[in-house]
């Protein structure tokens, strides 16, 4: 099952497109494609795009696009000026089948696949890159910003927009 674009995907390639030009990228998680797709739209230098689902990689490839399967930065070597990521967010349902739920639940609490992002993504960005994260009001954030202070980095909210259950926040973080 590959993750179709939603809200989130939207407001993060929003957000994407005023950085992308001349930068290389790394559309981690990258599902559909959507985000490093806008990069190489917006005059990106280079995109990577990666994702734990095969389906999704051998999709990309056969668009010619450069594609790699990798869970976050496992087959990830090089650094980047930007990376890209909206991870799966939402706390755990019991009820959600298997093959949705690594589209949506980004652990027990929903919080656990961006700390784990966070804690690998500083080695894979050049001096100067930057990392831009979507996240949800349905996400605990406290050890996510003691993580980021933690790295001697810091975030600032990009855009932060409401939709029926949830508010998305798109977060820069340097």
């Amino acid at each position: 099952m590959i993750y179709k674009p939603r809200e989130d995907s939207f407001l993060l390639v929003k957000e994407l497109k005023k950085y992308a030009k001349g930068k290389s990228v790394l559309d981690i998680g990258c599902g559909s494609g959507i985000q490093g797709k806008a990069a190489l739209a917006s005059g990106a230098s280079s995109v990577l795009f990666a994702d734990i689902n095969q389906e999704a990689v051998r999709e990309l490839k056969k668009e010619g696009l450069n594609a790699i399967e990798s869970d976050l930065f496992l087959n990830i070597k090089q650094k980047f000026d930007i990376i890209a990521f909206n991870p799966p967010y939402l706390p755990e349902e019991k009820k959600e089948d298997k093959e949705s739920s690594l589209t949506t639940s980004g652990g027990k609490k929903g919080d656990e696949i961006t700390l784990k992002f966070l804690k690998q993504a500083k080695s894979h960005l050049n001096k100067a890159g930057i990392i831009l994260l979507v996240l949800s009001s349905l996400t605990p954030k406290a050890k996510i910003i003691d993580l980021i202070k933690k790295q001697k980095m810091k975030q600032e909210i990009l855009v932060k927009e409401s939709f029926f259950m949830e508010s998305l926040e798109v977060w820069k973080i340097e």
